[in-house]
């Protein structure tokens, strides 16, 4: 995580994107994952994207049926 922040990148967070807090450690849930990266950001002077930013980062559009 550091790394990419590091470099500018977007952060995506998960358990089906990483199992592990640190070596040998499984997270317990993708809140702890998420309370990771947000806790990085925040070191680094910066803050999460809210649904609407990362929507528009990404290119998705939303969809009301």
């Amino acid at each position: 995580m550091m790394a990419t922040i590091a470099m500018g990148g977007h952060l995506r967070v998960g358990l089906e994107d990483n199992l592990y807090m640190s070596r040998g450690v499984l997270a317990k849930s993708n809140a702890q994952l998420v309370e990771r990266a947000v806790k990085l950001l925040e070191i680094n002077g910066l803050e999460p994207a809210t649904p609407d930013e990362a929507r528009e980062i990404y290119g998705l559009t939303r969809k009301v049926f």
